[in-house]
C-alpha cells in the first residue's frame, strides 16, 4: 500500500520551473542545502551529491569508490543486508546510492509520516556499514561480470579507448569499475578507506523537495550526516588536461558493422561560451532527426540509425562528444561527413536553425522538474557545478541571449575537425589506425 502511495506521488507530482521558490538552508550542525518546500502531498526527497567521486580512488585501489558504494545497502550496524532491505521497504522508503567520475550520489525518498526512521537507516547506511564478507563477494562478482561484459561490448570498448587517449594520467582515463584484478584484491579495509576519501560532510552539496520546512530539514540533515567525519581524508582530483589529437584509432572487431565514437576539446559550464556551445550542440547534433548530423547522414544518405553528440561537461575536464554506428563498408563516408559537418558550424547557423534550437532548449526545461526526486537532484547539481540560487530563474534567458555570432564564434573556437578524435571498433573499409604521437 505503502510503496502503491507513492508510485501516485510520483505521478503526480509535476512542477514547472517558474513555480519554484528555493530556500538557502542551513542546519544546526552546519550543513547546508536547498530546497522547494510543497506541503501539497506528504512526500520528500534528498539527493546528495559527495564531490570527488570514483576519482578519489588510491591509484592502486581502481574501483573501490564504486564497490564500495554499491555496499553501502548491504547492511549497516547491527542489521544485516536482508533485514536492512527489509526495514526500507517496510517503511515505504527509497534509498540510492551511485559513482560516478566526478561524484558518490545518494537519493533519500520517504513518506513525511516516516521520514526520520528512514533518516535513521541512511544515516546506518553511511556511518557504519557493514561490508561483510558474503556482501562484498558477491557484490564483487556482479562489478566483475560489468567488467567482462564492457570487454566485449564495441560501445564499451570506443569509450574507454577514447577516455584513454583523452585523459592519459587522470583518473578520467580509466573505468571507475576498475579491472578484474584491482576489485579481486580489495579487502574490507580498502573499502573502509575508500568510504573515508570520499563520504565526508565537507564534500557534500544537497537538494530537497517536498513536505518538509526549512526547520526539519536542517534537523533531519544533521540526523543523517552528523555520523560521518568532518573532512575526507582524500584531496579532490586536480584538473584533467586533454591530450586528444586529431587523427582516427582503429581497433579491429569482427563485425559487419563499426562503433564510431569522435571527441574534441569541450567546456566547462562556468565558462562565457558555455551557453553558445549548448544552442550549436543541439544544431549539430544533440537535436535529434533536427540536427545537421542526423540529416546528412541518417535522412538523406542512410548510413546509420542514429548519430548524435553532446558536451561532457565533468567537472575536472571537458569534450565534446559523439557517435555512431554504420556497416563497414560506409563508414569512411559518414567519418568524412562528421569531419564536414564540425567544420561547417564555424560558418554560422541559419536564423531558422537558431529559432527552432531555442524553441526547443527552453520548451523542454519545464519539463525536467517533473517530481521532487528530480527537482531534488537539479538543486544539488546547480550547486555542485556552482550555479546561483536563482540560476533556474535566468537558465531561459542565457538561452534566448544565443546569436547567430555566438554560435559561430564558439564554434570556431571548439570545432576543428583537425582536432578530432575518432575511435572505430569494427573493420571499416578503407581505414587505418593514425594513432596519436
Amino acid at each position: 500500500m505503502i510503496r502503491a502511495a507513492i508510485a501516485t506521488i510520483f505521478a503526480l507530482m509535476a512542477v514547472p520551473a517558474q513555480a519554484i521558490e528555493i530556500q538557502d538552508v542551513t542546519s544546526p550542525g552546519g550543513i547546508r542545502a536547498w530546497l522547494v518546500q510543497d506541503e501539497s502531498i506528504p512526500f520528500v526527497a534528498i539527493d546528495m551529491q559527495f564531490r570527488g567521486g570514483a576519482s578519489v580512488d588510491s591509484p592502486d585501489k581502481r574501483g573501490a569508490v564504486n564497490l564500495m558504494t554499491a555496499l553501502l545497502e548491504e547492511g549497516a550496524g547491527s542489521t544485516d543486508a536482508t533485514a536492512f532491505a527489509q526495514a526500507v521497504e517496510d517503511l515505504g522508503a527509497r534509498l540510492s546510492f551511485s559513482a560516478g567520475d566526478d561524484t558518490v550520489s545518494v537519493g533519500f525518498q520517504s513518506l513525511t509520516e516516516s521520514r526520520d526512521a528512514a533518516a535513521d537507516l541512511l544515516a546506518k547506511a553511511l556511518a557504519q556499514p557493514r561490508f561483510d564478507d558474503d556482501a562484498l563477494s558477491r557484490v564483487r562478482g556482479q562489478v566483475q561480470a560489468v567488467i567482462r561484459s564492457e570487454a566485449t561490448d564495441p560501445n564499451s570498448i570506443a569509450a574507454k579507448e577514447m577516455a584513454a587517449q583523452a585523459w592519459g594520467s587522470h583518473p578520467y582515463a580509466t573505468s571507475i569499475n576498475g579491472t578484474m584484478d584491482s576489485v579481486a584484491s580489495l579487502t574490507r579495509q580498502d573499502l573502509v578507506a575508500a568510504k573515508n576519501r570520499v563520504l565526508a560532510r565537507d564534500r557534500v552539496v544537497i537538494g530537497a523537495a517536498g513536505d518538509i520546512s526549512a526547520e526539519e530539514l536542517g534537523l533531519l540533515l544533521d540526523r543523517i550526516l552528523g555520523g560521518l567525519p568532518e573532512q575526507a581524508t582524500a584531496p579532490l582530483p586536480d584538473p584533467a588536461e586533454l591530450q586528444l589529437t586529431g587523427g582516427t584509432t582503429v581497433i579491429d572487431w569482427d563485425s559487419p558493422q563499426t562503433v564510431v565514437a569522435f571527441a574534441g576539446p569541450g567546456l566547462p559550464i562556468d565558462d562565457p561560451d558555455y551557453f553558445a556551445a549548448f544552442v550549436a550542440n543541439h544544431i549539430l547534433g544533440g537535436g535529434g532527426f533536427s540536427s545537421r548530423l542526423m540529416a546528412e547522414i541518417r535522412e538523406k544518405r542512410g548510413l546509420t540509425y542514429g548519430v548524435g553528440t553532446g558536451l561532457a561537461t565533468g567537472l575536472y575536464g571537458q569534450t565534446w562528444q559523439g557517435g555512431m554506428a554504420g556497416s563497414n563498408a560506409t563508414t569512411a563516408e559518414a567519418v568524412d561527413l562528421i569531419r564536414a559537418e564540425w567544420a561547417r558550424m564555424a560558418e554560422g547557423v541559419t536564423e531558422q536553425e537558431l529559432t527552432d534550437a531555442k524553441t526547443y532548449l527552453t520548451g523542454e526545461y519545464p519539463l525536467r522538474f517533473d517530481g521532487n526526486g528530480r527537482i531534488a537532484s537539479i538543486l544539488a547539481g546547480m550547486q555542485l557545478i556552482g550555479f546561483p540560487i536563482d540560476y533556474i530563474d535566468t537558465r531561459n534567458d542565457k538561452v534566448e541571449a544565443v546569436t547567430a555570432e555566438d554560435v559561430a564564434r564558439v564554434a570556431e573556437r571548439l570545432l576543428d575537425p583537425d582536432r578530432l578524435r575518432f575511435v572505430l571498433v569494427g573493420r571499416p573499409d578503407g581505414i587505418e589506425s593514425d594513432p596519436q604521437e
